[in-house]
This record gives structure tokens, sequence and C-alpha cells, in this order.
């Protein structure tokens, strides 16, 4: 399995934390795994991506130009990137803020509302959760179990108060897929 990540949106929409966390799945998983971060100088709202590489075997380049997932939590990269996806790859989009249908028909689309159901649900910040869930059910990356060990070991002592909302959120996610 090789899994060419790209998690693109707005600075604090926690695209960094999501791939943080994919990463993290990758390591308890035994894979070979690189975490790249790009974000704007912006603290909130500049724009902010990151690559993660998954693979069974030493990963040559952290930068993910090509991604084979591509997860958009707002329409600027979502039109930035679109392009670059490899044919038979997945798109996830946040439909809340993406108001765009997918303009290629080679690649898997997944539209889910992660920022209505975070806001539904009293999850307020946590579509990128939400969107993990999603993502680690249809994908199947990863198991449910192990992004939940992930996000444990992830969350920082200082958001301790905050590890329950992001297990919710997840839960959700994969509940939403079905």
């Amino acid at each position: 399995m090789s899994l060419q990540m790209l998690l693109a949106g707005f600075g604090g929409q926690g695209i960094l934390f999501m791939g943080k966390v994919a990463a993290a799945t990758a390591m308890i998983d035994g894979n070979y795994v690189s975490w790249l971060p790009s974000y704007g100088p912006e603290m909130r709202g500049g724009t902010a991506n990151c690559s993660v590489c998954i693979d069974e075997r030493e990963i040559g380049c952290p930068i993910v130009l090509s991604p084979n997932l591509f997860v958009a939590f707002n329409r600027p990269s979502f039109e930035k990137f679109i392009g670059a996806v490899q044919a038979g790859g997945m798109v996830f989009s946040d439909s809340s803020l993406v108001d765009l249908s997918c303009p290629r028909e080679d690649v898997c689309y997944f539209p889910i509302p992660a920022t209505a159901l975070a806001q539904e649900n009293g999850l307020h910040g946590l579509a990128n959760m939400i969107m993990l869930g999603y993502l680690t059910r249809v994908s199947c990356f990863t198991s449910q179990k192990t992004v939940e060990q992930a996000v444990r070991e992830s969350v920082p002592s200082s958001k301790i108060q905050l590890l329950d909302k992001n297990l919710q959120a997840i839960a959700l996610g994969a509940e939403f897929a079905g």
C-alpha cells in the first residue's frame, strides 16, 4: 500500500493536526511515513496544507505533487489541487465550504458536509476529525481503532480536555460513511 496524501485548507482548520494523526496511524501500523507541513505566514486564515506519505517501503521524497488521496477543506484549495490528483485517486471535500462538483470523472469523489456535521453535533472546530473518520472508513488505509490510538497519542497535554470531542468527531465521520 502506498498513499500519497495531500490535505489542504485554511490555517486554523486543523489540517496539520489531521496530517499528524494520519502519520501517527502509519507508524502504529508499522509503515514508513513522512509528514511535511506547508503554510503561509498567517496563524489563522492563511493557506495550510500538508503532505503525508505512507508506504511499506522507505519513502524517497516527502513532497506530494500528485496525490492519490486529496482532502480539500475550502474552495481555493480544491481548485488549486484537483488537477494534480492521480487518475483513480480519491478526493474528499468539505461540502459545507466547497460548493463545487468535481470536474473530473477519473477520480472517486466524496463530498462530506464536515463543518455542518461538526456544528450540528456540538463539535465546533472538529470538521478535520470528522473528515478523518470518514476517509478512514472509505479508504481503509488503517483501522478505526488505530486512528483512535493515534489521536490519544497526538493530542497535546495542553489540550487533553478536547480528547473525547476528537474521538466523538472521528466516530461521527465513520458513522456518516456508513
